[in-house]
């Protein structure tokens, strides 16, 4: 009889007919008339009505005739990949050991719209590092459950707090009995959560998602505080139509996500553009090769409509009551769509060790400025190691 805790080894790997049939529907693909804000590029105004015309075309072309999924499914299989099925749903992940004695486990969440792919670049350095002074980690990228390799939960309750669990669940599985956490996005409201719920087996967080409890006040916010806040509340009211939409009728817009390679690119490559920290196209920063791998996996893997369901499960879920009393590390990078100001984050965060505000970078920084963004997440994570010794 097989062992229902098993970890096995996988090996991502899509059919040439899968491939063929992509380029198929990106050749015969149907599309609208251009918008009528159209401006010349460059021009952050170009994007008031979505994705332009053009920028889209250009995108699909290369998809099609010059980029090559096969060499991100060996960066995949030379990092290292597995699955093992906890509470019935298999959890894919990525897992690099260090070669350090003193390497810490670090398990690394992603959010929506991205996947692994945010943590592609910045595991091997990580892991081990070119300075020899600098901390090490033994890394574990786990899928959320409804993206990428992940299974798909066949029924409701798979929000954040099970989604916490079962990460202690597989760090245990893996022999990490006590660990640090990251994540930005949904990632980082269950980073939240993981530091909130089990103090035990994780030692401290670091995270570029803060959210405060209900209740706080403007009263005695700096003008910065202030304005991020505004930015916060505007972004809820005026640019969050697709975090509704998935809220509400994830099934509904499934449909489009998992039948059209352009429906799918278009959802996902809107909100890299708009939450990057760039003037105009997401591809200043991020390469496009990047942004297609992400795509490309929620496409080969057909799952537009379960990772959508995250917002179904978990919007405006987490726990009012809940606070965090391990050591925290919060960074708000400059053009995140959420920015919540230090002193909210301290009514839910009771040991905010690192606190940094940088001059640049987005919702995705570990794409947009991944210098920074791994000497930020060692200095705070060595800070919160520090304090829980």
């Amino acid at each position: 009889m097989s062992d229902p805790h098993a970890v096995h080894a996988f090996e991502a790997h899509a059919t040439d007919a899968d491939l063929a049939d992509l380029r198929a529907r990106l050749a015969a693909a149907r599309l609208p008339e251009v918008e009528t804000v159209y401006r010349p590029a460059p021009d952050p105004r170009r994007w008031e009505q979505g994705v332009p015309r053009a920028d889209l075309i250009e995108v699909v072309n290369y998809w099609r005739t010059g980029y090559d999924w096969r060499s991100f499914e060996a960066r995949l299989h030379r990092i290292g990949q597995f699955r093992t099925s906890i509470d019935g749903v298999g959890i894919h992940f990525l897992h690099r050991r260090s070669p350090r004695p003193d390497a810490t486990a670090l398990i690394l969440t992603h959010g929506w719209p991205d996947s692994v792919v945010r943590f592609i670049d910045i595991v091997d350095e990580l892991a081990n590092p070119t300075d020899a002074n600098a901390p090490a980690f033994h890394v574990v990228v786990p899928s959320l459950p409804g993206f990428g390799y992940s299974d798909k939960p066949a029924t409701t309750g798979w929000g954040t707090e099970k989604i916490a669990a079962t990460w202690v669940e597989l760090m245990k599985r893996l022999g990490y009995d006590t660990f640090v956490a990251h994540g930005g996005d949904w990632g980082g409201n269950i980073t939240t959560v993981l530091g909130g719920r089990f103090p035990e087996q994780v030692l401290g967080i670091h995270t570029t998602f803060a959210q405060a409890p209900p209740g706080v006040t403007m009263d005695g916010l700096t003008a910065t505080e202030r304005e991020w806040a505004e930015e916060t509340q505007y972004f809820w009211r005026h640019r969050a139509a697709y975090a509704k939409q998935q809220a509400t009728r994830p099934q509904t817009i499934g449909y489009a996500l998992v039948d059209s390679p352009v429906g799918l690119l278009a959802w996902i490559l809107d909100k890299f553009a708009e939450w990057t920290d760039t003037e105009d196209t997401p591809f200043e920063t991020i390469a496009m090769d990047r942004i297609l791998d992400d795509v490309t996996l929620y496409w080969l893997t057909r799952t537009g409509a379960s990772a959508a369901r995250i917002y179904y499960e978990s919007h405006n879920a987490l726990d009012p009551q809940l606070r965090v009393e391990v050591p925290s590390a919060l960074t708000m990078y400059p053009r995140d769509v959420e920015k919540c100001p230090r002193p909210w984050a301290r009514q839910r965060y009771r040991q905010i060790v690192h606190w940094r505000s940088p001059e640049a970078g987005g919702h995705f920084p570990s794409l947009e400025v991944p210098e920074f963004f791994i000497r930020d997440l060692r200095e705070g994570l060595a800070a919160v190691l520090a304090v829980s010794g």
